[in-house]
């Protein structure tokens, strides 16, 4: 079985982000960017899946510019055995992703897409389960623990009563939690042996999507900074601030 793990390029959640100078967006100059994390935790599920020989081969693939290239070799590092890029110097909507990727799955046809469940960056939340509904394939979302077995994919998902598990016929497409796993860290030697792999580059325009947008920014703003706190000398200062400067007690 082949699965595909579509990966983004995002800043490195590390990173504090600063907001650009004309409020467009963040100040992405000489900021370290690394694969979403959600992204990871998909890919390390993949792998994973490969190791105990229920996968024989897992494809990354990611959407923008050529930079992008940087990320997918990541995860070439990391175990991933094929890298695509589908080439798009335009920042396409999650409806767009989701119809480029509905191509590459037509392409590539893997018996198993793993998303992460949103990227950092945007925190939309919405590629995996509009690919699902385009290519019209069962969908588990949130995944907090995955087996494939049987022809099935069972997914446990955490939801407010408790865990729910789902029984996906496959193909099928997973979308990852936090609590999926631990991502490995890529060694040293894989680093330099991904450097040296191939990535395929396809074009936008090959594939007959029209990329386009509907969300438009009209400003980013940091968030207000807050007020330094204040000390007291005693318990009755505190009560009276409180009271008569917060408001918060009567």
């Amino acid at each position: 079985m082949k699965i595909l793990v579509p990966i983004k390029r995002v800043v490195d959640y590390n990173v504090k982000v600063k907001v650009n100078r004309e409020e467009t967006g963040v100040d992405l100059t000489n900021v370290k960017m690394a694969i979403n994390p959600f992204c990871e935790i998909a890919l390390e599920e993949a792998i994973r899946l490969k190791e105990k020989g229920i996968a024989s081969e897992v494809v990354t693939v990611s959407i923008g510019p050529q930079v992008c290239q940087e990320q997918l070799r990541t995860g070439l590092a990391l175990g991933a055995d094929r890298a695509i890029l589908i080439e798009s110097e335009q920042a396409p909507d999650a409806l767009s992703i989701a119809k480029l990727l509905r191509q590459v799955v037509e392409n590539e046809q893997p018996g198993l897409v793993i998303l992460g469940k949103q990227a950092i960056d945007s925190d939309n939340n919405q590629t995996g389960q509009m690919l699902a509904a385009l290519l019209g394939w069962p969908q588990g979302t949130f995944a907090s623990k995955l087996e494939v077995k049987d022809n099935e994919a069972w997914v446990t998902r955490e939801v407010d009563g408790g865990l729910q598990t789902l029984a996906l016929t496959l193909p099928a497409i997973v979308t990852t939690d936090l609590r999926l796993n631990e991502p490995r860290y890529a060694s040293l030697p894989n680093i330099m042996k991904a450097k040296r792999k191939p990535i395929d580059v396809i074009a936008v325009a090959d594939l007959g999507i029209a990329v386009n947008s509907n969300v438009q920014t009209i400003k980013v703003t940091p968030p207000a900074k807050r007020e330094a706190g204040i000390k007291v000398a005693s318990v009755a200062e505190l009560v009276e601030k409180l009271k008569n400067e917060a408001k918060v007690i009567g």
